[in-house]
């Protein structure tokens, strides 16, 4: 969102008057010379430049104030748009804790809270704000206090009573968002160029991802087990690292183990064990129908095939791959097969298997045929026996 700019009036110079035609040539001169002097020491133009001045520093303490970490903040939707925000109390704690930031403001800086919040929303720098549900939730005890949702209060005064104040200009930009922003089309050329890395590269990278995708998982079911457990038997409902599927937070928070307090009522042990009995039936149903051991086998050599034939893959063995089909598909022109048993198809398999080439692709096209002959076999005695 851009800043609104707001342009204060600038006094223009005054224009002398036009000189007549029957002064001499020395008044000319002293005429024309005169609106130079004046704009120099006209008293209007100092207030000007004070004021621009003081806009100026406003503005380079508002992003002193947002870029500092210590004054907690949030993002919410205001408008169909994303701003970020803080509360009117942990501000006058701030600038409290943080008085070095007021020597930005110069003659001002000893002005109160009050008045230097005023100046800013004065200037457009920031917008008081109000929570859009102002209804305590069912199971809740109290408000939220930091609300999702937001829309722009009347009264453009500061508060620190249950106030809001949202940043109104675009975060300045810092050196490693502009190298993180010129990296992701690098990083999204690298992932397209994967089936060409050499053998070792995509090793690395297949089992750097497995074990990344494995990790999250693992600890979302770990995070989702201790979750049920505490809440069926202890009515709690504590998350561990509460903010892991948050959108907008600082890595300090991400990582943060243990959540706050629990501020809802304690659930009923009817919902309790309702919860228990749903997770019951799921546990035994999704053991009911697990697969047994051949299947996971089964399953374990396909996924294992289509892995090897992932890694394996490089633009030489798709071109020889080609060039065999190519040729396999030429040889069985010239040379149909002249039974019904498909001698000529297993020759050609045979010529397959026993090739010097050694490509990797060449077993899977001889179990491929093999399939087809046995299929075409079946399809030939059935046909006979009708």
């Amino acid at each position: 969102m851009n800043q609104t700019c707001i342009f204060e009036d600038i006094p223009r110079r005054r224009r002398s008057p036009v000189p007549r035609m029957t002064k001499s040539a020395t008044e000319k001169k002293r005429v024309r010379r005169a609106p130079q002097t004046g704009a120099r020491d006209t008293p209007e133009t100092a207030p000007s430049k004070k004021a621009a001045k003081t806009k100026d520093a406003y503005q380079l303490f508002a992003e002193k104030v947002r870029d500092n970490k210590q004054l907690e903040s949030r993002w919410a939707i205001m408008q169909e748009t994303r701003m970020e925000y803080f509360r009117g109390k942990d501000f006058t704690v701030f600038l409290k804790n943080h008085p070095e930031l007021r020597e930005v403001l110069g003659s001002d800086k000893d002005l109160e809270v009050e008045d230097i919040v005023n100046t800013l929303l004065m200037k457009n720098l920031l917008v008081r704000c109000d929570r859009v549900v102002k209804t305590v939730r069912p199971g809740k005890k109290k408000l939220s206090s930091w609300p999702a949702h937001l829309e722009i209060y009347p009264e453009q005064v500061f508060s620190e009573n249950d106030a809001f104040f949202a940043w109104t200009f675009m975060k300045r930009q810092t050196l490693w968002q502009a190298i993180l922003a010129f990296s992701w089309p690098l990083v999204a050329l690298a992932m397209c160029l994967f089936p060409v890395y050499p053998y070792q590269c995509k090793i690395v990278v297949l089992y750097t991802c497995a074990g990344a995708l494995l990790f999250i998982v693992s600890m979302l079911i770990i995070r989702g087990a201790i979750f049920g457990v505490l809440y069926i038997i202890l009515g709690k409902r504590i998350w561990i690292f509460p903010n892991i599927n948050a959108e907008e937070t600082t890595f300090r928070e991400l990582i943060r183990f243990w959540p706050k307090k629990d501020e809802g009522e304690r659930p009923k042990w009817t919902s309790r064990l309702t919860y228990a009995v749903g997770a019951v039936l799921i546990i035994l149903l999704l053991r009911h129908h697990a697969p047994n051991e051949a299947a996971r086998a089964r399953y374990q050599k396909q996924v294992s095939n289509i892995i090897d034939d992932f890694l394996e893959w490089s633009p030489k063995l798709a071109l020889s791959g080609m060039m065999d089909k190519q040729q396999t598909a030429n040889a069985t022109e010239a040379n149909p097969p002249t039974d019904v048993s498909g001698t000529a198809t297993e020759e050609v398999v045979e010529d397959l298997n026993t090739d010097a080439s050694g490509a990797a692709g060449t077993e899977h096209i001889a179990e491929d045929l093999n399939d087809e002959i046995r299929s075409d076999r079946f399809t030939d005695e059935k046909t006979v026996d009708n």
